[in-house]
């Protein structure tokens, strides 16, 4: 690499960590204000303490703040890390092998968004099914929780934004030119209902694991004992418990989130021209 190239590269990059920080900020912190009553109904189905126990159909943004707090981090955290690697690598490698660049990209993504994401879920969800915990948090439990919410955001990421990629490239090779943000929604919509169907089973753990006492050990929350739990309690039907409201939460949530996404990409660049 020459060193003009180098300077060129690394400009680039520079522009995509501002546009991603700016654009995913607000990404998610719109999607998931605006659909928290949705998140506070699946969550509450999946809690081992039953629906109408934790609150049911009321004071359903109970929890948001951390939510407020929360949400432009994570989200820009996850986007720096999937943008600068596709970056950084797709220049590198043949278009071959860009599918598993995307879902490798996803992966590490959501492993240092988490870094932000569990604490957040943690004190979330405990304040969506009404647990009050009278001592202060520490550590141990905000990262409760943290491996299993790695395993399912991993695979959900790399099924989101593998297909999501696919779509929007198969979209605008059919239609002879760059897609549009509205269709590139479409196609985050449609790639979130698909990922949300296939892990839901590791929603349920993990929101049980976020969930429990805090007495209980790191050997009781085991993600395949906690599956096995909820089967022999509820069968399939508690393996996939809130799954309406998974699919609908997040395939809205795709749609609003890529497609905010896309046209904060593009306002940065209208208010920004020189990252371009």
């Amino acid at each position: 690499m020459t060193k003009s190239e180098g300077k060129e590269e690394g400009t680039r990059v520079r522009n995509v960590f501002v546009t991603s920080l700016i654009a995913g900020g607000a990404a998610g912190t719109f999607v998931d204000i605006t659909l928290f009553p949705l998140d506070t109904l699946k969550t509450r189905l999946q809690s081992s303490q039953g629906f109408l126990k934790t609150g049911g159909f009321s004071g359903l943004y109970r929890g948001i703040s951390p939510v407020i707090v929360g949400s432009a981090p994570t989200a820009a955290l996850f986007f720096l890390t999937y943008e600068e690697i596709k970056t950084v690598m797709q220049s590198r490698i043949s278009m071959d092998y860009y599918t598993p660049l995307h879902m490798g990209a996803a992966a590490m993504g959501e492993i240092v968004a988490c870094l932000i994401r569990v604490p957040m879920e943690v004190v979330k969800q405990r304040r969506q099914v009404l647990i009050r915990d009278k001592k202060l948090f520490d550590l141990k439990l905000l990262y409760r929780g943290y491996w299993s919410t790695v395993l399912r955001d991993s695979p959900f990421s790399i099924v989101q934004f593998s297909l999501w990629e696919h779509l929007k490239k198969s979209y605008s090779f059919y239609i002879d030119r760059e897609i549009r943000p509205v269709e590139s929604a479409i196609c985050g919509a449609i790639a979130g209902g698909v990922s949300a169907a296939v892990t839901t089973p590791l929603d349920v753990a993990k929101t049980r694991i976020m969930l429990s006492s805090r007495t209980l050990l790191s050997s009781e929350l085991k993600i395949l004992d906690i599956l096995r739990r909820v089967y022999l309690e509820n069968g399939f039907r508690g393996l996939f418990a809130g799954f309406p409201l998974r699919v609908m939460w997040i395939t809205l949530g795709g749609f609003i989130f890529f497609g905010v996404y896309e046209e904060a990409k593009a306002l940065t660049y209208t208010i920004f021209p020189m990252l371009k």
